[in-house]
């Protein structure tokens, strides 16, 4: 006999708080016994990113159409919901992938899929951040799948962010980690010079061309001495990684759009106004914020 498909989460931790939204998220199923010591242990990073995209994958509703996310917190919401498709708890789903990682794994895990020019309106869209503001603005793209990524979830009804609660900052680019801009090839080192010159006397500020062999998540790149070949994205363009020693001061918006000015610019992976909810994985629970409410008190 099949298992019976549960579609509320798997993982014993508290959860205190629910989605505000239109639609609630379901209760968090009860546990009438203590918790083992195994349950009661701190949950490692990886399981709080799947706690935070276990949550989301319950606001998906058959017969949508949905933005599929990159990356490691995005992963696990792409194998919920094959699993949900697997075991009838949801069907008639059509996946827009956001990359062609994410192309690949939610094929492996039978999610069927389509394209933007197919649905140019998307139900809603699941995907992570590398950083969360207290207005909801976000840092996305280390991964490089920024530009497919913005136009998805800018496409779509609802965006759901999942992260667990190291990726909140007190401001975008806070972190000291990479805030990337993908720029074409031709004539890049022209485009660097001029994103340099755009954020000159800026303290703290720095810049590199990503090159293939480099981690994008840390904060500085080695210089070993020998040309490296550029990162190149799923669209054949590089990143250019922009680092804020103290953050990005100043009114986003106008930021964005200078950077934007810059010919040879694509796309910048800071996304202002995009996300409607965020749902933050910690130790002591699920905290879950939208627009209204923001996220205060980090």
């Amino acid at each position: 006999m099949r298992a019976a498909c549960s579609r509320t989460l798997d993982m014993a931790i508290p959860l205190p708080h629910l989605l505000h939204s239109d639609r609630p998220l379901p209760a968090a199923a009860s546990h009438p016994t203590p918790p083992s010591a195994s349950e009661s242990a701190a949950p490692s990073q990886d399981e709080l990113k799947r706690v935070a995209a276990h949550r989301a994958v319950e606001l998906v509703e058959s017969g949508m159409v949905l933005g599929l996310g990159t990356g490691s917190t995005a992963a696990h919401a792409l194998d919920r919901i094959g699993d949900l498709l697997r075991c009838g708890g949801l069907r008639d789903i059509v996946g827009i992938p956001t990359s062609e990682w994410a192309a690949a794994r939610a094929a492996a895990a039978g999610i069927p899929l389509s394209d933007l020019n197919a649905h140019p309106v998307v139900d809603l869209s699941i995907d992570g951040a590398d950083e969360v503001d207290p207005a909801l603005n976000l840092v996305k793209g280390r991964g490089g799948s920024l530009l497919r990524e913005k136009m998805v979830e800018g496409a779509s009804r609802r965006f759901v962010v999942i992260i667990d609660d190291s990726k909140l900052v007190p401001r975008l680019g806070a972190s000291g980690l990479a805030v990337p801009v993908e720029v074409i090839p031709f004539g890049y080192a022209l485009t660097l010079r001029r994103l340099q010159k755009l954020f000159h006397g800026v303290p703290g500020f720095n810049l590199k061309l990503r090159t293939a062999s480099v981690n994008a998540k840390a904060s500085t790149f080695e210089e070993d001495g020998f040309e490296l070949e550029p990162f190149v994205t799923d669209n054949k363009n590089y990143i250019v990684d922009l680092f804020f020693e103290e953050g990005i001061h100043g009114d986003l918006n106008l930021i964005s759009d200078e950077i934007l000015r810059i010919t040879g610019v694509v796309e910048h992976g800071v996304f202002l106004g995009l996300a409607s909810s965020v749902i933050v994985a910690s130790k002591d629970g699920v905290v879950a914020m939208d627009k209204e409410m923001k996220l205060n008190g980090f």
